[in-house]
């Protein structure tokens, strides 16, 4: 394991490499989202409720910025629906109604995780900070109680690097404590000596700086069970800031077998770390137009409602503070003339108003707000599916890009991570012998995510209309459709549950059974007919003259 030495030499590292972009951010913060960030690390800006959002007088871009999260949130990870389906990789495989059930188990169980951990609310968190700084941190441990938990950073406070892949391998954050959390969290043993002397004298509340490093452990012990010698080792220690000593060792020295950091960027230049576009950046400059414009027409309005005055000194003394409040009045010489306006200023506020609306637009924009709320801000009623579905797949032209880099890097490390934790707790249930070994892969079934998939089932929907059609002339096109293949690929197209839908085996097994009592009944059928026949012919007399004895006799003679 390298020395605190080792890891402090490569945060001053990674921290040098980042500084360029902390200008940006504080920008980004100061005209967006106030009370996100960490930048005053070395004072400690914890629980500091200051006013910083001196520079918001218009709040467009604050509120449109909460748009974004709340859509991202509803259309790609919603609590309220399935947004992830689990997949073997083999459409043969993933026919076998076996596997089809395992996996909807194990989905089940992981949205069961979620939902009672704190994943939802953490994620919200992400895509704030995601759309306004284009990029966003979370931690995802393992919790003995909900099995996963976790902790969403806040721009600033935290550093990343690369690997070869241009994925995220290596986090460093610095942040702080106070000695109770401390002490409770890794072991009065364990801290260093000025803190057990302020933990013994009471000094509970007192910061404590801390660096916390995750990084490629290259030179572990491989055959080594210890968690220090896992793929990725993690260690968390004092700075020693305000202490006047360097702490020498740990607080706390363990490993992950798998990256436990996701980090998720908007977009992203070539091999670069940290993303350089998103929406906070794209509308920077028209939100700082539009402060400006407000700040210039309350000027307007206050200069118009009470303008400058100018009037003969003999007024003066008559005056209240040399003002003219509403109901003076004011004795004037009559000679000497009344108040008048220093200069005409006649302001133009319907201009500046309609240049406001039209930055304001602008920033909506940037920030996709029109198509998260293309269908509450209509005043249509009579809105059709057709036009719900192409509006969606409109949003999910202007949003696929960003849409696949969060599948890539939020949410499948999520769902890799939550599925290693609950297969390294015995949780999962027996996989059938098929998937034995066998890398699974997730599809991703969210409103955002399946608009493109509605371009199958509309696909499908035509094709079985067209068919059905010309059938009525040509009855043989029918058989040109696999009907069982096709509501297999419309469900799927669907998200729906597997346990709706019968495997082929179990649907030609139900036919086969339709045509054995179809069969069944039309023999009975044949022999009731046969039956009545006979006790008919049984029960009508040959004697007399009937036509039956004639024809009897007839029959008789030849």
């Amino acid at each position: 394991m390298p020395s605190i030495a080792s890891f402090n030499k490569r945060l001053s590292s990674l921290r040098s490499e980042r500084s360029s972009f902390i200008p940006l951010y504080r920008e980004l913060s100061d005209y967006h989202l106030a009370h996100r960030g960490r930048f005053l690390v070395s004072n400690n800006d914890n629980n500091k409720g200051h006013k910083r959002n001196t520079r918001q007088i218009n709040n467009t871009s604050r509120v449109a910025s909460r748009v974004l999260s709340s859509g991202l949130m509803a259309g790609v990870t919603s609590p309220a629906r399935p947004w992830f389906r689990l997949s073997s990789g083999d459409i043969a495989l993933d026919e076998s109604q076996a596997v089809k059930m395992w996996l909807h188990a194990v989905q089940q169980l992981m949205y069961k995780v979620y939902a009672h951990s704190n994943l939802y609310n953490s994620l919200h968190q992400i895509y704030s900070e995601l759309g306004v700084f284009a990029i966003g941190a979370m931690g995802v441990y393992h919790d003995f109680e909900n099995v996963i938990w976790c902790r969403p950073y806040t721009v600033g406070s935290y550093m990343v690097a690369l690997n070869g892949k241009n994925e995220a391998d290596t986090f460093y954050r610095e942040y702080a404590e106070t000695v109770g959390q401390l002490v409770k969290g890794f072991g009065i043993n364990n801290v260093s000596a000025p803190v057990r002397d302020q933990w013994n004298r009471g000094d509970t509340e007192a910061w404590v700086h801390l660096v916390h490093a995750i990084e490629p452990n290259d030179d572990r012990d491989r055959s080594s069970p210890l968690a220090r010698h896992k793929a990725f080792r993690s260690v968390y220690y004092e700075t020693g800031k305000g202490k006047g000593v360097k702490p020498n060792q740990f607080l706390r020295e363990s490993g992950f077998n798998r990256f436990p950091v996701v980090v998720p960027r908007w977009d992203v230049t070539a091999e670069d770390a940290y993303a350089t576009d998103c929406p906070g950046m794209t509308a920077l400059g028209d939100t700082k137009a539009l402060q400006l414009a407000e700040r210039r027409h309350a000027q307007m309005v206050d200069k118009e409602a009470d303008p400058p005055l100018q009037g003969p000194s003999t007024i003066k003394n008559a005056l209240d503070n040399g003002r003219v409040g509403a109901g003076d009045v004011i004795a004037v010489p009559t000679t000497g003339g009344g108040l008048s306006s220093i200069y005409d200023f006649k302001p133009n506020l319907v201009a500046v108003e309609n240049k406001i609306e039209k930055i304001e637009r602008r920033i909506d924009v940037a920030f996709y707000k029109p198509l998260f709320l293309m269908l509450a801000e209509t005043d249509r009623r009579d809105i059709t599916a057709r036009e719900v579905a192409e509006k969606h797949e409109e949003k999910l032209l202007m949003l696929g890009p960003v849409l696949e880099r969060l599948h890539t890097e939020l949410l499948d490390p999520i769902i890799d991570r939550t599925f290693d934790l609950l297969q390294d707790n015995g949780v999962l249930p027996e996989p059938p012998e098929e998937l034995r070994d066998r890398d699974l892969s997730v599809e991703y079934v969210s409103v955002l995510a399946q608009a493109q998939r509605l371009v199958a089932t509309g696909a499908i929907d035509r094709l079985t209309q067209y068919t059905s059609a010309v059938s009525a002339v040509w009855p043989a096109a029918r058989h040109k459709i696999n009907i069982n293949k096709s509501v297999d690929e419309y469900a799927g197209a669907l998200g729906v549950d597997p346990a709706m839908v019968n495997s082929n085996d179990e649907a030609q097994a139900m036919a086969d059974a339709e045509a054995q009592a179809q069969a069944q009944a039309q023999a009975m059928a044949q022999a009731e007919q046969s039956a009545n026949v006979a006790k008919t012919a049984s029960e009508t007399s040959t004697a007399g003259d009937s036509v039956l004895n004639a024809a009897m006799q007839q029959a008789g003679a030849q």
